[in-house]
């Protein structure tokens, strides 16, 4: 049994990670830890997600000096499911102590110094680490996670995103010069568990935003290996993404091809779903998969993605990275 910390854990993917850690059979919760100055530090954890009482009900420990001597001394990994700039400065030391690190994070995502102060509005000062991280995209970089020491997880309309395109990029079937489409909704869980007038669930109607400058852009694009555009949506409902995305094949690629580039990418992977039919929120709220179809006309093709952000998008990803790295089948504690 691994002991398993996760520092980050009263948010929404914190909690997430917290219930799959508690169900692993080859992981031990061994601390939930916030800030030091968080007003939720010594609350039960079952407090603040309810639906865990007499299940879960671990104090959230700060993250002091005695916490980070605890974590240093006696941990076997670490889930960061902290903000940016705070795993950024945490994961550096816990990595110096040969601590493998999973983070939920944008902090390395993406080993471009610049990226983060024009998209994250901090400077980056781990260029060592951002160098070394490995994108825990899981079906698709397992060699490069089962090796790494720190997995940049990640964010959940990239993950939808890149598992729908990937396929179709690493069969060289998207036109030469094609920008994909991505029109992706986001429950408003994705915003977070703070307390916003613009995320408040009576206020939240399906609205655009973040065109042109939103942060996963450059993240698909640069995992994507082409440019995409992205227009991402917030939805008035809890969980899960629906990405349909536009793309103008190659000429002459036929449904034939497009069929077997999917299959032969997920062939053994149990967690992306070819489901033959349109994906739907309602398919994937509250699961690890990732569901994906599509539709061709011609030289053009519509494809679907569906995720739940809170899991395959977060927590059930950082999961089978863990899984990935340490050996296990990768669907292990998810399923």
């Amino acid at each position: 049994m691994l002991n398993t910390v996760i520092v980050g854990a009263s948010g929404y993917a914190g909690a997430e990670l917290a219930a799959l850690v508690q169900n692993h059979p080859q992981l031990k919760l061994f601390g939930l830890y916030v800030s030091a100055g968080s007003q939720d530090a010594h609350k039960p954890f079952s407090s603040l997600h309810p639906q865990w009482v007499g299940a879960l009900d671990l104090p959230l420990l700060p993250l002091d000096e005695d916490g980070m001597t605890r974590i240093l001394t006696q941990a076997d990994l670490v889930l960061l499911a902290t903000a940016h700039e705070v795993s950024a400065t945490l994961a550096p030391q816990f990595l110096a102590k040969g601590l493998p690190v999973f983070d939920l994070s944008g902090a390395f995502r993406v080993k471009d110094q610049g990226f983060y102060d024009s998209f994250y509005g901090f400077t980056h000062d781990s260029e060592q680490w951002l160098d070394q991280a490995v994108y825990g995209l899981a079906e698709w970089n397992a060699d490069a996670i089962a090796t790494a020491q720190l997995i940049a997880v990640p964010g959940c309309y990239p993950t939808a995103s890149l598992c729908a395109l990937k396929p179709l990029q690493q069969a060289g079937l998207i036109a030469k010069g094609w920008q994909p489409i991505i029109n992706a909704v986001s429950g408003v869980s994705g915003a977070g568990r703070k307390a916003a007038i613009n995320t408040s669930f009576c206020e939240v109607s399906l609205t655009p935003y973040g065109t042109f400058n939103h942060r996963h852009q450059p993240e698909i694009s640069h995992h994507l290996g082409c440019e995409v555009l992205f227009q991402p949506h917030l939805g008035n409902y809890v969980r899960g993404i629906l990405a349909t995305i536009y793309v103008q094949l190659a000429d002459g690629v036929t449904p034939a091809q497009v069929e077997q580039a999917y299959l032969k990418a997920y062939e053994g992977k149990p967690l992306v779903r070819l489901t033959g039919q349109m994906p739907s929120i309602r398919g994937v709220a509250s699961t690890p998969y990732c569901d994906i179809a599509w539709q061709q006309q011609g030289n053009m093709l519509v494809v679907v993605s569906a995720i739940d952000n809170l899991l395959k998008g977060a927590a059930s990803q950082a999961v089978q990275c863990i899984n990935i790295k340490f050996g296990f089948e990768p669907a292990t504690g998810l399923i």
